[in-house]
């Protein structure tokens, strides 16, 4: 027999209530929960996509009022901040920092593939467990939950340096080289822990390459390793 909707959590996964709780989070509709931990991958009525996708919004309003009220900053870098903390990549920083991934309703293939621990999965899900807690909580103690989750890093200056990629434009600009270019020379792996490499080059000057979980990432860390060669 099926548990009951209502106390599923309860009856399936108690040791995953037990951490939600024990990481700020408060638990009341446990379907509601149990769909914000559930990977496609199960093939189950409810996933954490649309979850992800109002977390998602919760997280950037979160974070920019954060950022307003302790940043005197120009709006080019509060925003050059904003993008770096909620980006997937650290998402998933913070997921790992909790423990998220072996709470992660994944099938086993998908598990073996590496998918708990995928940049993409983890940082997807951190954001729906973020639109199940507005769902419950509202916007307020929501907002005081991401202060809680992510101090580390906003205090650790995450974002405050120029981005890779803007860094390397500018550089190349500044040289009078033409603007660079990104070409993916490489995907692998299921679509839940996909693997990219992209190069990045610029003309008469050289090219560098990275690999991440996705593009972006993948592009971030090419222009990284770009400046770190050359300039």
């Amino acid at each position: 027999m099926e548990p009951d909707r209502n106390d599923i959590l309860s009856k399936l996964a108690p040791e995953t209530r037990a951490w939600l709780e024990q990481s700020g989070f408060t638990v009341g509709d446990e379907a509601l929960w149990h769909a914000a931990l559930t990977h496609g991958s199960m093939d189950e009525d409810q996933d954490y996509e649309r979850l992800e996708f109002l977390g998602d919004r919760v997280l950037g309003l979160a974070i920019a009022a954060w950022l307003f009220e302790r940043e005197l900053s120009p709006e080019g870098t509060l925003s050059q901040q904003l993008n770096a903390l909620v980006s997937r990549e650290m998402c998933a920083r913070v997921g790992r920092g909790i423990g998220l991934g072996e709470h992660v309703r994944i099938s086993k293939q998908a598990r073996s593939d590496g998918g708990a621990d995928s940049d993409n999965i983890l940082g997807d899900v951190m954001e729906s467990l973020l639109g199940a807690h507005f769902l419950e909580q509202g916007f307020a103690p929501s907002a005081d939950l991401v202060r809680n989750l992510w101090r580390p890093a906003i205090e650790s200056g995450a974002g405050r340096d120029k981005h890779p990629k803007s860094a390397l434009q500018e550089w190349a600009a500044g040289n009078q080289r033409k603007p660079p270019v990104y070409e993916v020379t490489d995907r692998s792996g299921p679509d839940h822990a996909a693997k990219f490499t992209v190069r990045v080059t610029v003309h008469k000057v050289g090219e560098a390459e990275a690999t991440a979980s996705s593009k972006q990432e993948a592009e971030t860390a090419a222009a990284r390793a770009f400046m770190e060669k050359f300039a």
